[in-house]
């Protein structure tokens, strides 16, 4: 196969007009009917990530139950279901999301595909499959562009979610866009359905992810390794999801921050929301490392994000499921708005800012 085969392809894929599957499609049609392969080394070096993203995101047995046809055509097909379908996508972008000084490069793949499957948890939703995208700069070597995904299919088979196909494009600066499907077979958690009176919980502790980054900001990992390492290799709470989808209201996961991502709760439901600053969950050791460090604990907890843990809203008499109370949801007096108090029911003044995309 010569140059004047291969570069038309190459060209389409790098330009996002080709998909992986289609190219994948048209080089082994190519090659059945016993065209050679002639191309210059970069041609051929670009395919064989084609294809090893192919080999490497191949499940059979998961593909099996509920993946008709999967990576090598035009589109990916899946198997008809009695429960409702679930779609999200996120896009983790180097220098926005994530810095590759600060973990190897199958953490950052493995990390991004948790942060789009904790959208399936906080639905209350089942994994079934995703799709997988990147725009991939010249900078980047053939050897990080296979750790990268080798971190993606890692964390896919963890939470059985095979990748189906996707797309592959050359630009300016590394992405990752990863869509996530699901299947609900409960009644579902929405933003929107909180009730006044409903308590607050959050499962896991809250904070830990944003202290990692500053001590990878700072560089000084060795003051506090477990918090760095919640922020390296967060994980999705498709579990916990699943316990409370039957009789939790609302949830939503803590991406951006807690009292911001509460916020969309409260939005949404037409509510307010009073936190307890005393009830806050924080791992052991944050608050005194924090104020080593100069951050504020409190204010670290609530708006640093990137925790991925869930934020639920139960009716006051329920079983607290695998979380903690930590407020409560009430009507909404002045605007939707989030509340923290203290010890002494005062209101407590958050030092910083949420995270914001733009």
């Amino acid at each position: 196969m010569d140059d004047a085969v291969l570069k038309p392809l190459l060209n389409a894929v790098q330009s996002g007009n080709l998909s992986i599957d289609r190219a994948l499609t048209q080089l082994q049609t190519l090659q059945s009917a016993g065209a050679p392969l002639h191309a210059s080394s970069s041609h051929t070096d670009e395919f064989e990530r084609v294809r090893e993203l192919a080999q490497l995101f191949n499940q059979p047995a998961l593909e099996a139950q509920t993946v008709q046809l999967g990576i090598g055509d035009d589109a990916a097909v899946l198997r008809q279901s009695a429960h409702p379908w679930v779609f999200s996508v996120d896009v983790a972008v180097q220098g926005v999301h994530f810095d590759p000084r600060f973990a190897s490069w199958d953490v950052l793949g493995a990390r991004a595909f948790n942060a789009a499957l904790s959208d399936l948890a906080a639905m209350g939703a089942t994994p079934v499959a995703a799709l997988s995208a990147a725009i991939v700069p010249a900078s980047l070597s053939a050897a990080d562009f296979s750790a990268l995904h080798a971190g993606i299919a890692r964390a896919a088979a963890e939470h059985a979610c095979p990748v189906v196909g996707g797309n592959l494009s050359s630009g300016r600066e590394l992405s990752v866009t990863t869509t996530v499907i699901g299947h609900l077979r409960g009644h579902g958690m929405f933003r929107s359905a909180a009730r006044a009176g409903d308590a607050i919980y959050v499962t896991g502790t809250l904070g830990s992810a944003a202290l990692g980054l500053r001590l990878l900001q700072r560089n000084q990992p060795e003051l506090g390794p477990r918090f760095v390492e919640a922020w390296r290799a967060p994980q999705a709470r498709i579990r916990e999801g699943l316990l409370l989808v039957d009789y939790a209201h609302a949830a939503i996961d803590v991406s951006d921050g807690a009292y911001q991502d509460l916020g969309h709760i409260c939005a949404a439901s037409a509510l307010s929301a009073e936190l307890e600053a005393t009830r806050i969950p924080l791992a052991p050791g944050f608050a005194a490392l924090a104020e080593e460090l100069g951050e504020q604990p409190l204010a670290l907890a609530l708006l640093g994000g990137e925790d991925y843990e869930l934020i639920y809203t139960l009716p006051e008499d329920a079983a607290p499921g695998p979380g903690t109370c930590i407020g409560r949801m009430l009507p909404a007096t002045a605007g939707p708005q989030v509340r923290v108090l203290d010890q002494h029911a005062q209101p407590v003044m958050l030092e910083g800012r949420a995270f914001r995309h733009f």
